[in-house]
């Protein structure tokens, strides 16, 4: 296979595992939580999940085996960024604003008292 070809393919990866990955984090971290974030929280992590998921691959597809010392690092490497994903997205949960107890059932109570020789 053509060499062009080849990191055409790396690079169609690395895209749509970027994509990927932020998609995931904002339907399972809450996109409530993204919104709290500063932008080189939600650019450092995902395109160092996505660089690590190509490395991976070209690791896999280029060895004997697919099952190398370096895909074994990626794997390990993809994980810890993922779990830093989540103890950010932890961390901004515990650090927003609560809102309203009550959900909005609050009942306000008028009471009017009838005065002495009044009706």
């Amino acid at each position: 296979m053509p060499p062009f070809i080849v990191r055409l393919a790396y690079v169609t990866e690395f895209l749509l595992a970027l994509i990927a990955s932020l998609m995931l984090w904002a339907q399972a971290g809450g996109q409530g939580h993204l919104d709290l974030m500063p932008w080189y929280d939600k650019l450092v992590l995902p395109v160092a999940l996505a660089w690590v998921t190509v490395l991976a691959t070209a690791s896999a597809a280029t060895r004997q085996k697919a099952w190398n010392r370096v895909t074994v690092w990626c794997v390990i490497l993809a994980l810890l960024i993922a779990s830093a994903m989540g103890a950010l997205t932890y961390y901004y949960h515990l650090q927003e604003d609560e809102e309203d107890e009550g959900g909005g059932n609050a009942v306000a109570v008028i009471a009017v008292f009838a005065q002495d020789g009044q009706s």
